[in-house]
């Protein structure tokens, strides 16, 4: 198990100071999840797979399957790139915010008949979000257009949206608070859905998701391949690869500081999701078999299969160490780390090990279901 190159616990902690992000937690620095982070050679391969909303590139006996209807192409494995992770390109959807034009993708659905009548996951754990009130407001205009009451960079951001039906006739909506006003008015009928939807903002006002222009690396310079194609309304992720049987794409994580580091959107409004039960479980690891895994080790393990009512594309993220590197061996699934955990085998910090105990959850959908690759 030879260590390839890559970024020290040193020289990370002089970038995070270079970007005044040095002291986090208890004065603790954030975070080891990026320090860790490395390039990493390709494994497995690319599948092809049929399904009316998606073709994909073959480039291995191995096929992959989307379960998100959005899904317009996808690989399993690396394009014209050295980063071992594939590729997805997904239908974007524009909508108004604040007077200004959003796009998002649209991935996950709390409600049974409305997730598979808009190709969404079902997703019966976001619906807690609602009566919390933990979620946005996304409102659907009888004209068929959308607007959004946040985006990105602003401190109540979460993709998280309930729904709302709009009949406004004639008149003009480009906000929120439009829409709120015009309803108080009674110049407007808004019906509350109570369905929560997982519509992650990829380009906003002022901003947008970041490109990776290397494509080596996990995280590199950002999670997207190509920019947001506001014309063809098009987006490219990086795919990644998780047990079990999953591949994911990052969008945006609950701790701003960690975003920054990520170079993917930060989303303050998801910082309560676990305490209504919407979000699962990831394990990361950040020592062992080296591989493509977001520390440069192994690939992550979720709690649950995609698509089981148990799961959530909202991960609660935990850290693990292999006490000794000698007898590390893949791991696939919830009930064998927690094992090897109980077994004295591994060392568990809920969050990372720079965050003083403190879990933060990362939006990682699941638009492609397919056979595990990696071997170690």
């Amino acid at each position: 198990m030879s260590a390839r190159p890559r970024m020290d616990r040193r020289a990370f902690l002089g970038w995070m100071s270079s970007r005044g992000l040095a002291l986090g937690f208890a004065g603790t620095a954030l975070p080891t999840f990026l320090a860790a982070c490395r390039d990493q050679p390709a494994v497995g391969g690319t599948a092809g797979a049929t399904a009316p909303s998606a073709t994909a590139r073959a480039t291995s006996t191995v096929e992959g399957t989307p379960i998100v209807g959005d899904v317009l192409d996808f690989s399993l494995g690396p394009g014209d790139w050295e980063g071992a992770f594939g590729s997805v390109t997904l239908r974007l959807h524009r909508a108004l915010v604040d007077g200004g034009e959003a796009y998002f993708i649209r991935t996950d659905a709390s409600d049974e008949d409305f997730a598979r009548t808009e190709g969404h996951v079902f997703v019966p754990r976001l619906s807690g979000l609602a009566p919390a009130g933990r979620t946005g407001d996304a409102y659907l205009l009888d004209d068929g257009s959308t607007i959004l009451s946040s985006h990105p960079g602003l401190d109540d951001y979460t993709p998280a949206w309930q729904l709302h039906r709009v009949r406004a006739g004639d008149v003009r909506l480009r906000s929120a608070d439009d829409v709120r006003r015009a309803a108080s008015r009674g110049e407007i009928a808004v019906e509350r859905t109570g369905i929560v939807v997982n519509w992650p903002v990829v380009k906003w006002p002022g901003g947008e998701l970041l490109v990776d222009p290397d494509l080596k690396e996990y995280l590199g310079g950002g999670q997207l391949i190509e920019p947001p194609d506001t014309a063809g309304m098009t987006v490219t992720f990086k795919l990644h690869e998780c047990f079990p049987e999953a591949r994911y794409i990052v969008c945006d994580t609950s701790m701003p500081p960690m975003a920054e580091g990520m170079h993917i959107a930060a989303s303050p409004g998801l910082a309560d999701a676990p305490s209504v039960g919407a979000t699962g479980r990831v394990n990361v690891f950040m020592n062992g078999i080296p591989g493509t895994g977001p520390m440069g080790y192994q690939p992550s393990v979720f709690d649950a299969k995609a698509g089981e009512p148990s799961w959530s594309p909202y991960w609660d993220h935990f850290t693990y160490a292999w006490r000794d590197e000698t007898s590390a061996r893949v791991l696939r699934s919830q009930g064998e780390i927690e094992q090897a955990r109980d077994g004295g085998e591994l060392d568990e910090f809920p969050g990372t090990p720079d965050t003083g105990g403190q879990v933060f959850t990362v939006n990682c959908p699941v638009p492609v279901v397919a056979p595990n690759t990696f071997t170690g």
